[in-house]
């Protein structure tokens, strides 16, 4: 069997990988706060028919190897963490980060998760209202506790400084600490987390451990912007061109295969 069947049929399908997650991109480019991703492929193995070794009879040392690749393979997705644009709301329970940082949630009793969508809301809860995402997940403050707001203000005067320390306005125009704080982390290597839908990443050994910004213990800090949300960084043009190119190449293998098989036809079709 030639060998240009099965590697054209390993690039259509890495290119209808590709496909898929260019698709994922143009789906969410109006998710608050989405970033984008981008394949990355690596060859397959390569059969060596001859190796640039000294022949025993002549002597003379061959200047190239003799190697036939196998295909390619999709092996990962980088996720780009561009900062995306910010869209004003005038809403006080949307909130932008400008910087790495990311919000802490509390997904369960024993697992926290983290994410870009600043896009709160509130729930009643015993003693006050408590901030929550969009889907009722808690925000942790820096003391690693769900932020609730007493019942008696009015959120209307709730106002959020860059840092995410809670304050609110007096009927006297002064401003009064809530002693409540919004948490911000950083990642060591941010590459390594784990989308796991809704908006959420997971933490991962490759991401490493959580870097509490309120420690100072960041090269930079993040800003907290109320009234704004962070648009997607899904960019419309470049996705076109990366389908584009994607189809054409996926267009390629598919005339390679059929090449192939026009040539078996031949051979077969040989007569003594």
């Amino acid at each position: 069997m030639m060998r240009s069947l099965w590697t054209a049929a390993s690039g259509m399908t890495a290119q209808q990988t590709n496909v898929d997650l260019i698709a994922n991109n143009l789906a969410n480019v109006n998710t608050t706060a989405f970033k984008r991703e981008r394949m990355e492929f690596k060859t397959l193995m390569y059969q060596t028919m001859r190796r640039s070794t000294e022949d025993p009879v002549t002597g003379v040392i061959g200047p190239n190897n003799l190697q036939v690749g196998l295909g390619v393979r999709p092996i990962a997705t980088s996720r780009v963490f561009d900062v995306g644009n910010f869209e004003r709301t005038d809403n006080n329970l949307d909130f932008a980060i400008n910087g790495q940082g990311f919000f802490v949630i509390q997904r369960n009793l024993d697992e926290v998760a983290y994410t870009r969508d600043g896009n709160f809301r509130l729930s009643v809860s015993d003693g006050g209202m408590m901030l929550v995402t969009s889907d009722g997940f808690p925000i942790l403050g820096v003391d690693d506790m769900e932020i609730v707001i007493p019942d008696d203000i009015n959120i209307s005067s709730m106002v959020v400084d860059d840092f995410g320390n809670i304050m609110f306005t007096t009927p006297e125009g002064e401003l009064e600490d809530l002693g409540l704080q919004i948490q911000v982390v950083q990642f060591p290597n941010v590459q390594g987390l784990e989308a796991i839908g809704n908006n959420l990443f997971r933490e991962t050994i490759s991401s490493g451990i959580p870097i509490l910004e309120a420690d100072g213990l960041t090269p930079t800090n993040s800003n907290i912007i109320q009234g704004f949300l962070e648009m997607s960084n899904v960019l419309l043009a470049e996705e076109m061109v990366r389908l584009i190119i994607a189809q054409r190449a996926y267009e390629v293998n598919s005339r390679a295969i059929q090449a192939s098989n026009e040539m078996l036809q031949q051979a077969n079709n040989l007569r003594q």
